[in-house]
């Protein structure tokens, strides 16, 4: 799908015909509205994408939002009434928007290596480089935002997963921790942060840092041409389920997916926030923390983070006992295989139940981004 203007447009439309807003309790946002105020006042703006919108056009939102608090879910619903109008996303192909979830693993680690744990997580090489325009060699992709500079200063692509895998950075003293298990690592990989549990009980986190360049390949996809699972059965819990009955194929499998990712160490809250919720989840590409069922990672080629969007899947039943979900959300994150302008990827918390639920996302949804009303004008 492109990430082009051309391939969508914005419909405005009223609160009223907004199906499911009237249910919806958004008043959790405004904390993480007050710390995006801070990243963009005081370290620097979001990129803005292809839509148009900046971080000066969400700015009165969020000034307004700084001393807000809501009494009610209603009076919730009436700030972003009063500051915001709503425009549906529509894709020209008609085609429906759709959204998946992620969510952050707690991982058992250790901080050296031994006979039971011996899969590492890596922090960014000194030799892995940001790519543009001015430096991308002519044989690699536009996609490859990273790559590797040789010592005699040659830029080409680095390692991908199964080079890192057999040992390229071995020896480097890049490794944060180490786990029990290949699949393990590599599905944080796709989730992007973790919760790591220390063997002495002290809880660690990481996040996404930078990764190799090379494009992300879904292994479910794989799986699924192969014959090995079915389209209808696929999720994160049959893979692991596929990988786990087959240890002879795992590396096949996961080498699939030549994408590496890298990561940080992470504070283990953030330091905006006037109150330590506990579902305030990692800090993410937005560089505030995530909240749980209220943060969406989108493409930033296109959308621009800190903006909110109300989300409507009626097919998405089991996030909310039953009812189909609906919920005004924040653009906080972005992934490599979230793309389009209806594309999203639900934040559903931290450790083994959010896993849960998170893995069987694979929902059509309707798409509304609310837009401050200076801004709003430039849309009709």
């Amino acid at each position: 799908m492109s990430d082009h203007a051309s391939d969508f447009v914005l419909q405005a439309i009223s609160f009223d015909t907004l199906e499911g807003w009237k249910d919806d309790d958004p008043s959790g946002l405004f904390e993480v509205m007050r710390c995006c105020r801070r990243q963009i006042t005081d370290v620097k703006p979001y990129r803005a994408g292809s839509l148009g919108l900046s971080s000066e056009d969400l700015l009165p939102l969020l000034i307004a939002a700084e001393d807000f608090t809501p009494s009610s879910p209603a009076s919730a619903r009436g700030f972003f009434e009063t500051h915001c109008r709503p425009f549906l996303i529509r894709r020209k192909d008609g085609n429906p928007g759709f959204v998946t979830a992620f969510y952050e693993p707690e991982i058992e680690v250790s901080e050296r290596p031994d006979d039971v744990f011996r899969f590492p997580f890596y922090r960014r090489p000194d030799d892995l480089i940001d790519l543009d325009d001015g430096n991308r060699p002519a044989e690699l992709d536009d996609a490859y935002a990273f790559g590797r500079r040789h010592d005699d200063g040659r830029i080409g692509a680095y390692p991908d997963r199964r080079a890192i895998d057999q040992g390229f950075l071995e020896g480097r003293g890049l490794e944060i921790a180490w786990a029990k298990s290949k699949v393990d690592v590599f599905f944080v990989h796709v989730q992007g942060a973790a919760r790591l549990r220390y063997r002495n009980g002290r809880i660690g986190r990481i996040t996404y840092a930078a990764k190799a360049g090379h494009p992300f390949s879904a292994i479910g996809k794989l799986l699924i041409e192969c014959g090995e699972i079915d389209r209808a059965e696929i999720s994160m819990q049959s893979i692991r389920a596929w990988l786990a009955r087959n240890p002879e194929r795992v590396d096949e499998v996961l080498w699939h997916n030549r994408s590496y990712i890298f990561f940080r160490e992470a504070p283990s809250r953030a330091i905006c926030l006037r109150t330590a919720d506990p579902e305030v989840g990692p800090i993410a590409a937005a560089k505030v923390p995530l909240l749980a069922g209220r943060s969406l990672a989108v493409d930033r080629l296109i959308h621009t983070f800190g903006f909110p969007f109300f989300i409507r899947a009626e097919s998405l039943t089991h996030l909310d006992q039953g009812r189909p979900f609906r919920r005004l959300m924040l653009a906080l994150d972005t992934g490599s295989a979230i793309v389009g302008p209806v594309r999203g990827d639900i934040f559903t918390g931290s450790g083994y139940m959010a896993g849960e639920s998170a893995g069987t996302v694979r929902n059509d949804a309707d798409f509304a981004i609310l837009i401050p009303n200076a801004a709003a004008g430039r849309f009709d």
